[in-house]
């Protein structure tokens, strides 16, 4: 009760009623409960299509317990699950390893991603896409590009087959050149190895031209150059099953901001300053539906070996919204609207996941405090990784309170 909902787009005064985990119309029933929002905003649960969370295979550098955690801590109730594990989820046996984990530990709903191939190795041969459909939200090779043009178009005829979308990191293997930083002036005035822009765009070019041809539904992970951005703007206004994410840093940051600290080495790398404000271009017209994370905890050893020598990936999942609420809405470059947009409404509706405000839904809802300002402080995150470029940086807006079918995951209210 007495909270800011947001409904049909916008947000209006009113209060939620939750009955057995699910939303139910106010019917004059005595409620069990009340909890007095003071005001805050509530939105559909958010939701991060694309987060490591490093099990099974690799739990020092996180676990499904202290990455949902993180998660519900950030206001997320659903994140889809990335397969670089071990063992690769790439049949239903392998897969059920990281499912028991997640059914075990997980405190907000966590959707896995299968491999494309067997062993995400981008190559060689395709899983058993039938087998491995109705446990997944897509299917996905995340940290490798499929380097065939044939093997793709062949994955994305099983894809459509099952009705699951091909969720695509693209990069050109040959391309790569040995870089880990973006090919830009920073990287050649401090003697660096560079990842040209081309490494991204040419691999997104080609599976755009297949989803056209097999009528794919296509996904493209953590779009980071402007050439990304036109090619999916164009696909779009064709009319194609094109959708495509971008994560916090590479709106906030750029390769001028570059230090020589682990913790600003991602892939992709942080463009120029012109990708980044395409990118920005991008969420505000629509062209870019999702902001996702990335969340790639690493242990601190892993990250302190500079930009050349520390592992890709940082962390995101519990500073995503504070950051951009305090750097792009509150400044005008998008509305709180499309924000959540972004990081609830859109996805839901790509992912086929269901889930909002209205009766009959699956209470998972999220409660906003845009008033909390603070600075942000990795030593307190509840993930395992604390490696991020934003540390110490003032931000605004706080989820405080996270409710996954009717529980209570996270409460921050105070």
């Amino acid at each position: 009760m007495n909270a800011r909902v947001y409904r049909g787009g916008g947000f209006r005064e009113g209060s939620l009623f939750v009955e057995e985990g699910v939303f139910v119309a106010d019917a004059g029933q005595v409620a069990d409960r009340t909890v007095d929002l003071g005001g805050r905003c509530v939105v559909p649960g958010l939701v991060d299509v694309h987060v490591h969370l490093r099990e099974p295979g690799f739990p020092h550098k996180e676990t499904i317990a202290t990455g949902t955690a993180a998660a519900a801590r950030g206001g997320y109730t659903t994140v889809c699950a990335m397969p670089n594990l071990d063992p690769v989820p790439d049949t239903p046996e392998h897969l059920r390893v990281q499912t028991d984990l997640i059914r075990r530990d997980a405190l907000v709903r966590v959707l896995p991603y299968a491999s494309i191939t067997m062993g995400q190795r981008g190559c060689g041969e395709l899983v058993d896409f039938e087998a491995l459909a109705p446990e997944v939200a897509g299917f996905s090779d995340d940290g490798r590009g499929v380097q065939s043009a044939e093997l793709m178009e062949e994955a994305m005829r099983r894809a459509a087959a099952v009705g699951k979308p091909i969720v695509a990191h693209c990069e050109v293997d040959e391309l790569l050149c040995g870089g880990y930083i973006h090919d830009g002036g920073y990287c050649r005035e401090h003697g660096h190895k560079g990842i040209c822009s081309e490494s991204e765009w040419r691999q997104v070019e080609r599976d755009i031209a297949l989803a056209e041809k097999t009528g794919c539904q296509y996904h493209v992970c953590h779009v980071s150059t402007r050439e990304s951005v036109e090619l999916v703007r164009q696909a779009k206004a064709r009319g194609l099953r094109v959708s495509c994410e971008t994560a916090p840093h590479y709106l906030l940051l750029c390769d001028e901001d570059l230090q020589e600290e682990g913790r600003f080495k991602m892939n992709p790398p942080l463009r120029s300053r012109a990708d980044r404000d395409a990118l920005v271009a991008g969420i505000a017209d629509g062209t870019i539906e999702v902001i996702a994370t990335d969340h790639a905890p690493h242990t601190a050893e892993e990250k302190a070996r500079g930009l050349a020598g520390s592992a890709m990936g940082i962390v995101g999942l519990e500073c995503a919204f504070p950051l951009l609420y305090k750097y792009l809405v509150l400044p005008g470059a998008i509305s709180l609207e499309r924000l959540v947009e972004l990081m609830s409404v859109n996805p839901r509706r790509i992912f086929g996941l269901g889930g909002g405000l209205e009766p009959g839904q699956a209470a998972d809802f999220t409660v906003l405090d845009l008033a909390a300002q603070y600075e942000l402080d990795p030593a307190a995150f509840l993930s395992k990784g604390h490696a991020t470029p934003f540390a110490g940086w003032p931000v605004q807006g706080r989820a405080v309170m996270t409710i996954v079918g009717g529980e209570c995951v996270c409460d921050d209210v105070g």
